[in-house]
């Protein structure tokens, strides 16, 4: 089950956390995995792991908010099978506390760079016959976070973005589901730690574990489990869904 042997995928922001997990798992089920990051230093740590276990995947480096970049990358990879929508970054503040600047470089990311990659990305589906999008969303644009106004904006944008491309392309088998991770112990979790609480790093991390009903963060290849099911051939019946992996924290957080 849940093999992938023939199968192209692209994975942005690969380099790290959920990304690189799903990149991991992804190329372990026998897919050939292109991995999209802005960091040529992390998409090679990413293609490193990948090959020492002698599976198939290749870098590239590239900004998603860039659509001329993401198109010429695109076209260099060809027909695809499988698209991971991961590359994204986090912004916390409210809306009279986030700046301009702030605010559109969520967006430019987060939502621009989703649509640029579907943009590309759909012909080369098109061209293989079909195939999987995976847009990854949050929990945040389920339920209100506290200071996570444009990060919550942008992720509500590709929920619905995810649900537009499911409709349109569903004659074309084409399909696209979303997940919405609650939070995942990720390097940028340990960096927002250290640089916002260097004093109580373990005390701060266990409350933010805590903030999930079932007492932990997610862990990175959790996450990865369910994109690879939504991925294969397994979830041939599944489209325009989003998929919380929270914890309980949009059901039992009452």
């Amino acid at each position: 089950m849940f093999s992938l042997q023939n199968k192209k995928a692209i994975v942005t922001g690969a380099g790290s956390g959920i990304g690189k997990a799903i990149a991991v798992l992804l190329a372990k089920q026998g897919a050939e995995v292109h991995v999209l990051e802005i960091s040529e230093e992390h998409a090679a740590g990413t293609l490193k792991e990948i090959a020492q276990n002698n599976y198939t995947a290749f870098a590239h480096v590239c900004d998603v908010s860039n659509q001329q970049a993401v198109i010429d990358t695109f076209n260099k990879i060809g027909f695809i099978n499988i698209l991971v929508n991961n590359a994204g970054i986090a912004h916390i503040g409210k809306a009279d506390t986030t700046p301009e600047d702030d605010f559109d470089r969520v967006m430019r990311v987060n939502v621009k760079g989703v649509y640029n990659c579907l943009y590309a990305a759909i012909p080369q589906l098109r061209a293989a016959g079909g195939g999987v999008i995976i847009n990854m969303a949050s929990i945040a644009a389920l339920v209100g976070i506290p200071d996570r106004f444009a990060y919550s904006t942008a992720k509500g944008a590709v929920k619905a973005m995810t649900m537009s491309v499911a409709k349109d392309y569903i004659s074309e088998n084409i399909r696209c589901n979303s997940i919405s991770p609650a939070r995942v112990h990720t390097p940028f979790v340990d960096g927002f730690l250290q640089k916002t609480y260097p004093d109580r790093i373990d005390e701060m991390f266990e409350k933010l574990s805590k903030t999930q009903p079932i007492g932990r963060m997610a862990e990175p290849e959790e996450v990865a489990g369910l994109a690879l099911y939504l991925c294969s051939d397994e979830a041939a019946f599944i489209t325009g869904v989003d998929y919380p992996i929270d914890g309980g924290f949009t059901t039992l957080n009452n």
